[in-house]
């Protein structure tokens, strides 16, 4: 996984579009979070090259997709992905309906007026339940468009009828994707692209076991139907974890067994693909004991300090006028070498924000 994420060696200046592709998307509910992502593992990345692909380029795309979470894709990837999420029936659950107290038919209604009212143009949250509104002939369907979380956005998303666009000030904007683009849908059976999705995914992150492929997926799949699904993805074989099941991919099953122990000090933000798909349980990748400062209340997953693939600390950042202030916390005392690769990410970090290094360093229970 180190190697696949480019977390032992860099990928070279310029490959924001090829590592995001690598990765399967970057977490961007926190857009700081998919920049830091990303400025892990590029060398020389620009702080605008992130916002640059997004709006300028269009190299790459945000939306709602894994987890029902907000990720950047890139357009090469976008039609299979969407194709695979279209297979999420979360808006046809009954359970999802009585959340939302709504019926299959105002669901429906709503999500067929989101698709119309964005086919050629941007609108920000508010004009888009105007239009909602309009064209379904309600105010309070059109309400629905304004909830905080997007729970009427997501499935819109899901379904390949909307994406962010560039904001208005202080509002966000949305459109329709494959407009935005310049794509045609494609024609590809959507099961045939949720399994291209699990191979290039297994690619960068296997071996897994099903339950850590459900927890990046997010879609509510049984554990024996997502063990089917990867058995049911093309090339994949199930490989032994010290007694643990996982599938990886057959072709890297060599490529793994020849490879020596992982090397390296990385400083990876909030909500970092490395962290978001860990295993859990792994005492090799975290000691249980500390898994509640990473994995914290309300999903949110701390940066932290990665040692030789290891979860060794947590740390924070913030910029005050010219300083770029970062406070690094070991969960045990760490050698003067991890130290002094720590110090260097953070120096690369205050270069990249455009400011003077602060550092401070400590161990929360020292030995």
């Amino acid at each position: 996984r180190l190697q696949r994420q480019h977390l032992v060696d860099r990928a070279p200046a310029g490959s924001l579009v090829d590592v995001t592709s690598e990765l399967c998307g970057l977490h961007a509910q926190l857009m700081s979070s998919a920049e830091l992502t990303a400025w892990a593992r590029v060398d020389d990345l620009g702080p605008d090259d992130v916002s640059r692909a997004l709006w300028e380029d269009r190299s790459l795309l945000k939306l709602w997709a894994m987890r029902g979470t907000l990720h950047l894709l890139t357009a090469a990837d976008y039609p299979t992905f969407q194709l695979a999420l279209a297979t999420i029936s979360e808006s046809r659950t009954k359970n999802w309906l009585k959340l939302l107290e709504m019926t299959q038919r105002e669901v429906d209604r709503v999500l067929e007026a989101i698709r119309v009212a964005l086919v050629d143009t941007a609108l920000t949250r508010e004009e888009l339940a105007a239009e909602v509104a309009k064209r379904t002939r309600s105010k309070s369907l059109g309400e629905r468009v304004l909830s905080g979380w997007g729970s009427m956005l997501k499935p819109g998303s899901f379904l390949g009828d909307l994406c962010f666009a560039p904001s208005d000030g202080r509002n966000v904007r949305f459109t329709n994707p494959y407009a935005w683009l310049g794509l045609d849908r494609p024609e590809t059976d959507p099961a045939d692209a949720a399994r291209e999705v699990g191979r290039r995914f297994l690619a960068t992150y296997g071996p897994v076991t099903r339950e850590e492929y459900q927890r990046w997926w997010g879609a509510v799949r049984t554990p024996l139907q997502t063990e089917r699904f990867l058995q049911s993805v093309d090339g994949v074989v199930e490989v032994d974890l010290d007694g643990t099941r996982a599938f990886m991919l057959e072709d890297d099953v060599e490529t793994v067994a020849s490879m020596g122990k992982p090397t390296g000090v990385r400083l990876l933000p909030a909500f970092d693909v490395y962290v978001v798909t860990a295993p859990r349980n792994d005492s090799l990748v975290l000691d249980p004991a500390l898994r509640d400062r990473v994995y914290r209340k309300s999903a949110w997953f701390s940066p932290v300090l990665l040692v030789n693939g290891r979860m060794e600390g947590v740390w924070k950042h913030e910029k005050k006028g010219k300083r770029v202030i970062v406070t690094v916390e070991s969960f045990a005392s760490v050698t003067p070498k991890v130290k002094k690769a720590a110090a260097e990410e953070a120096e690369r970090l205050a270069t990249f924000l455009g400011g003077t290094l602060d550092l401070s360093f400590s161990a929360v229970n020292p030995a």
